[in-house]
C-alpha cells in the first residue's frame, strides 16, 4: 500500500480502511481530524496502532471538551503520535451526558490515568475502565469542575479544623469588606470627577 503524501491523502485513506466506524474527517490548519462511532473507538485505535501502514504506536493524550448547549454535549478527544511516518492524529468520540465511552486501557494502558482525569473532571464515563475513580479532586468533590456549568466558586470550600483535628467542607461564604468612595483613587470615579473639574470650569 502506497504510503500518503499528504493528510488528504492520510484522511482518504484511513476513511475507505475504518468505512462505517468514521462519522467525518477534515483537516483543519495542518492537522487531521477524525470522529468515530463512539461503541467503535477501541477498535479503530487498535487498528491505527497495530497497521503496518499507519503505525500510530503512541497515545500522547486523552482529554475531554464541554459543548454547553450542542447536542451530543462532550467530546472525547484522543491524540495519537505515529514515531515512524512522523504523523499526529486527532481522534474525537461525541457522547451526551451520562453515556459511556469504552475504554481503551486495553489498547494504550497509558490511557488509564487520562480517562480518570476525563471523568473527574467532566464526568464521562469509561466501560470496562480497571480503576475508575477521581484522580484530581477529592473523594467527596461535588460536580466536574471543567464543565462548563460549574460555578466559579464551587459548591463547598475546605479548611482543617484545630479543634476537630481535620479536613472539613463548608458552604462557601464570600465575604466583601464595606467601601467607601472618595474618588481619590486612579481606578475608581474618574468620569465623575472630570465632570465636577469642567462645570467648575465653566462657572
Amino acid at each position: 500500500m502506497a504510503i500518503p503524501r499528504t493528510l488528504e491523502d492520510l484522511g482518504r485513506l484511513i476513511e475507505a480502511e475504518i468505512e462505517t466506524d468514521l462519522v467525518s474527517w477534515s483537516v483543519e490548519k495542518g492537522e487531521l481530524s477524525l470522529i468515530v462511532e463512539r461503541p467503535a473507538i477501541a477498535r479503530v485505535l487498535t487498528y491505527l496502532r497495530d497497521s503496518e501502514t499507519f503505525q500510530f504506536s503512541q497515545l500522547m493524550d486523552v482529554c475531554g471538551v464541554d459543548y454547553l448547549g450542542r447536542h451530543p454535549r462532550f467530546d472525547v478527544v484522543y491524540h495519537l503520535l505515529s514515531l515512524v511516518r512522523n504523523w499526529r492524529l486527532r481522534i474525537k468520540v461525541q457522547v451526551e451526558e451520562g453515556m459511556p465511552v469504552p475504554s481503551v486501557t486495553s489498547v494504550y494502558n497509558c490511557a488509564n490515568w487520562w480517562e480518570r482525569e476525563v471523568f473527574d473532571l467532566y464526568g464521562i464515563p469509561f466501560e470496562d475502565h480497571p480503576d475508575l475513580r477521581r484522580i484530581l479532586t477529592d473523594y467527596g468533590f461535588e460536580g466536574h469542575p471543567l464543565r462548563k456549568d460549574f460555578p466559579l466558586t464551587g459548591y463547598v470550600e475546605v479548611r482543617y479544623d484545630e479543634e476537630q483535628k481535620r479536613v472539613v467542607y463548608e458552604p462557601v461564604k464570600l465575604p466583601q469588606a464595606f467601601r467607601t468612595f472618595d474618588f481619590e483613587s486612579p481606578w475608581e470615579g474618574m468620569e465623575t470627577a472630570v465632570k465636577a473639574s469642567a462645570v467648575k470650569e465653566e462657572s
